[in-house]
């Protein structure tokens, strides 16, 4: 059906807090800056990325359908079931029993999955399909 599939599912684990340092400057491209050496505190990611603990969720990402989203085969996202999955927004699906990760779009009249891949066709949702949207993207995690 699609060529972007949910490799892995996991559940935050907040029980643990890994607080690393901040540094609040900005980062130079290009020479580094010697005023840039002032620890500013700690920063635990968890407080920054997961707005709703009991409802979000990590899934490790197989596929090419959302390279434009910046979404890439191996990347991470954070997943948000309380968030309302509204027109643009990219999602976690379940599209005839089969886990999905696209664009969602609401266009006259008519609901449709689309990636972010031009080599991939959208996926229109009609009565008959079995939709039911997991929850909302809110952050990517990936390597550079």
């Amino acid at each position: 059906m699609t060529a972007i599939t949910i490799e892995q599912c996991y559940i935050p684990d907040l029980s643990t807090s890994a607080p690393c340092p901040l540094f609040l400057v900005s980062v130079c491209a290009g020479f580094p800056s010697p005023a840039d050496d002032y620890l500013e505190g700690k920063l635990d990611l968890n407080e920054h990325l997961i707005q709703h603990e009991a409802a979000t969720f990590f899934v490790k990402v197989r596929g090419d359908s959302m390279i434009g989203a910046g979404i890439h085969c191996g990347d991470l996202l954070i997943v948000d079931r309380v968030l309302e999955p509204t027109d643009n927004r990219v999602v976690v699906a379940v599209v005839q029993g089969e886990l999905t990760l696209k664009r969602l779009c609401k266009q006259d009249g008519k609901l449709c999955l689309r990636p972010d891949n031009g080599n991939y066709p959208p996926i229109e949702i009609t009565e008959a399909t079995d939709f039911e949207v997991w929850g909302v993207v809110t952050h990517v995690i990936h390597p550079v």
